[in-house]
């Protein structure tokens, strides 16, 4: 049976704002065993037009979105192309891109990443993959997680897989299928305090630590409608904007205090949503710098081993995985799992332009 060889870029930008990941990563596959390499990769910042652009972009009207993904698309593009010549990576099959999710409206029938238009190829020069959750919403899905059926293949080896970024989602096998959700918001409520005290972030969760916990918040937060769903579920910004941050703000406390009570609110959500409370858990994503917040995960689950992989795997995980995603695009194969998302099957999704 012959190897088959991928040289791609996994290309992500998550809801945290962070800025955009790059990952130059090469696959190889034998017998759909699946082995990868991460060669280059960086996080390039936006910059604070950008910023509050992209925060701002959940109340724009539909030209606005349309002008929106336009200027976004040509960023993106020249992100790629200078990350592309910087590395001097050449011979590549594809470059599989994420996006930047706006609008996620599942419910509605409706899901918008910008930076997925056809004319990316053309200005890059590559094959592109990318537009993953349009085709998963529109067969009734959630478009949300699609990160699960990387774990599935790429980290079998762990009982869970979490991911701690603008919100946290776990990944798991029951009963021979793959489920996974998304818990609750992350870093989309905790830099939104931080951002008040003129930070980026709240480093280490220092400053939730000198914090204390106000138990009617606490209290609130862990009777919200999502946390009673059953799965598939997911969330979006619109979430935070509607529901979380205006509950927070209804409690005239500290800024340390909205933090500390919701990071404690984080990590009992996470407790409880693993069906067993043994075994090995990989976390991954910013939040897995957030040295109060692991502290007080362990707390409410002492009998789970905390793994915190190597910082390029901790950092550029979902674009790894988007890369792999657009290699099964190309390959024809089940990229995006029913289990997961509720959609009426399994199906490969994603749009393939070339220039």
């Amino acid at each position: 049976m012959k190897e088959d060889h991928y040289n791609v870029i996994g290309v992500m930008s998550g809801t945290s704002l962070d800025g955009v990941d790059l990952a130059h990563i090469k696959f190889k596959v034998n017998q759909k065993k699946w082995e990868f390499e991460i060669i280059e990769s960086e996080t390039i910042s936006y910059n604070s037009a950008w910023i509050s652009t992209l925060k701002a972009a959940v109340d724009f009207s539909e030209t606005a979105l349309e002008d929106l993904n336009q200027e976004y698309t040509k960023l993106l593009a020249k992100i790629i192309s200078d990350f592309i010549q910087r590395n001097k990576i050449e011979n590549m099959d594809a470059v599989c891109s994420h996006g930047h999710t706006i609008l996620h409206q599942p419910q509605n029938g409706f899901t918008l990443q910008i930076g997925n238009l056809p004319k990316l190829a053309s200005l890059i020069q590559q094959t592109v993959v990318c537009d993953f959750r349009v085709q998963d919403v529109q067969m009734g899905g959630q478009g949300a997680p699609l990160v699960p059926i990387g774990d599935k293949i790429l980290f079998a080896e762990y009982d869970y897989c979490m991911n701690l970024g603008g919100f946290s989602n776990v990944s798991f096998e029951q009963n021979k299928k793959r489920i996974a959700f998304d818990i609750s918001p992350v870093n989309t409520v905790l830099n939104f305090y931080a951002n008040l005290l003129g930070l980026d972030y709240d480093d280490k969760g220092k400053i939730s630590k000198t914090g204390k916990t106000n138990i009617a918040l606490l209290n609130t937060l862990n009777s919200l409608d999502f946390y009673k769903k059953i799965p598939p579920k997911s969330l979006g910004f619109e979430f935070v904007k509607e529901t979380v941050l205006p509950l927070i703000e209804n409690f005239n406390i500290p800024i340390e205090d909205k933090l500390h009570t919701f990071t404690e609110h984080v990590a009992m959500q996470i407790a409880l949503a693993l069906p067993n409370k043994k075994g090995s858990l990989l976390i991954t994503g910013g939040g897995a710098y957030n040295s109060f917040l692991l502290e007080r995960i362990q707390f409410y689950l002492p009998e789970i081993k905390i793994i915190i992989p190597t910082n390029k795997i901790l950092e550029f995980k979902e674009a790894l995985i988007f890369a792999l995603l657009g290699v099964l695009k190309l390959r024809g194969e089940i990229n995006t799992l029913s289990s997961v998302t509720g959609a009426k099957s399994d199906h490969s999704s994603g749009y393939i332009y070339t220039p």
